[in-house]
């Protein structure tokens, strides 16, 4: 039988009691285990989300560098999570998570698009559909698996016009000549706006990954998006942990921000609409312009 409540969900996947449950979200609870535990249960974007989001938060949990809560157990229904007390950000917490981003960029992936060990090929970003497809070469993967399918969504949708669509498009034609030095993937979150950082005791957490192998300035830019406390302190220690690793940041990083942003602006377009469009296109002329630098 399909679990109707979180509580359920707890009964079922861990074997103990609970001693209560309360919402704290849309599809997303916070359930008392008769055994103290503090448990988030979390019910699943779609098809598989569940099962990528375990697989992207063991990935990323399993080196140290930067914590994740422990995934007590997943259904296709539900994701049971350790609860994360919240704590005000502050500068020692800000330049730790710094650093540990940078090594765990530096762990590595199998290839570009990996999916995370046990992971499905069709995982997801947010409400959003995502296909974790291995490329030899970022540009090709970047383009092919992450800006071109939600381009022709949001263009069929209408949310983009033909005109907004075509800069897009010269974008992903040009990647090539746009991403700058080639680099090795990276073991990436995926989605690291400042509503996944969570910031708790013990420093900043990551939560809700669409981890895979990418290139490790989308999870800068994605960071950069739409804000997150203390953003100086985080990149200032990123870029220094980089270097003292003997892997700097390319020059021009910050140039390419625009360009990395396109994916996640792209999926908030097919998501929201084309209140997102400007900003999209803003992000693909960006783009254009740090390649005619």
């Amino acid at each position: 039988m399909r679990p109707s409540e979180p509580g359920d969900a707890v009964r079922r996947m861990l074997g103990v009691e609970i001693s209560g449950s309360s919402p704290l979200s849309s599809g997303l609870s916070l359930v008392e285990a008769a055994d103290g535990r503090r448990i988030v249960a979390k019910r699943g974007a779609g098809t598989g989300a569940n099962a990528a989001e375990a697989a992207g938060l063991r990935w990323l949990g399993e080196p140290g560098d930067v914590p994740t809560p422990e995934v007590y157990g997943c259904d296709e229904d539900w994701l049971l999570l350790e609860h994360l007390p919240s704590a005000a950000p502050d500068v020692d917490a800000a330049r730790d998570f710094g650093r540990g981003l940078a090594g765990l960029h530096l762990r590595g992936a199998p290839a570009f698009g990996a999916a995370p060990p046990g992971g499905p090929v069709d995982a997801w970003i947010g409400l959003a559909p995502m296909r974790n497809i291995t490329e030899d070469d970022w540009p090709a993967f970047f383009a092919t698996h992450r800006i071109e399918p939600y381009l022709r969504a949001a263009r069929d949708d209408g949310a983009l016009t033909a005109e907004q669509a075509a800069v897009i498009t010269q974008v992903s034609d040009g990647l090539c000549d746009i991403a700058g030095p080639d680099e090795p993937p990276a073991r990436l979150h995926g989605d690291a706006w400042n509503g996944n950082l969570h910031w708790s005791t013990g420093g900043v957490w990551l939560l809700d990954p669409a981890a895979h192998g990418g290139h490790r300035e989308s999870d800068l830019a994605m960071i950069r998006l739409f804000g997150a406390p203390l953003l100086e302190h985080i990149l200032d220690a990123y870029a220094e942990a980089a270097a003292d690793a003997g892997a700097p940041l390319a020059d021009g990083w910050r140039d390419r921000v625009g360009l990395h942003q396109l994916f996640p602006l792209l999926v908030h377009t097919v998501l929201f609409g084309g209140g997102y469009a400007a900003q999209t296109v803003a992000a693909a002329r960006s783009a254009l312009k740090a390649r005619a630098r």
